[in-house]
């Protein structure tokens, strides 16, 4: 279940409860299940914080949004100083492939937030795509920006 991921090892506290292994969420400040998502999106979420320089007070995960009539839930979402969001992130399990199909699902919440950076990891793979809204254009990145020059 605990894939090794192509990120920096987080310092999470696990436990168990019953059957299931839980996880500290630090961001959420509560105990949540470790599912392969949770096991990504915990080492992402660190790595956001210890390399990229992204405060975690600006980090709100799980964030709600409504697209159209429909409720959906952005696995975190990041903002700027000033509280505008800058850059939504979703995370998928190690086995689920990063597909034109699985960037099209973030694309959708950019309906809402109209962000910049939209963030797809499984923990292997990483995809940051860039929005350039006057030309209409959507440009790829080899590597996470560090969060000083999201905001630019």
């Amino acid at each position: 279940m605990l894939t090794p991921l192509n990120l920096p090892q987080a310092k999470l506290k696990l436990s168990q409860k019953g059957q299931r292994l839980m996880v500290w969420d630090e961001f959420r400040m509560k105990q949540v299940v470790l599912t392969p998502e949770e096991w990504v999106r915990q080492h992402f979420l660190h790595f956001l914080t210890s390399e990229k320089g992204v405060p975690k007070s600006l980090i709100a995960v799980e964030q709600v949004i409504q697209v159209n009539s429909l409720v959906r839930r952005c696995d975190a979402v990041l903002y700027n100083n000033d509280g505008a969001p800058i850059a939504i992130v979703e995370c998928k399990a190690p086995e689920i492939a990063l597909t034109e199909k699985t960037l099209h699902q973030i694309a959708q919440y950019n309906f809402k937030l109209r962000v910049n950076f939209l963030i797809l990891t499984n923990g292997l793979q990483t995809i940051t795509a860039v929005i350039n809204s006057k030309s209409k254009t959507i440009d790829y990145l080899q590597i996470v920006p560090l969060f000083s020059e999201m905001q630019e």
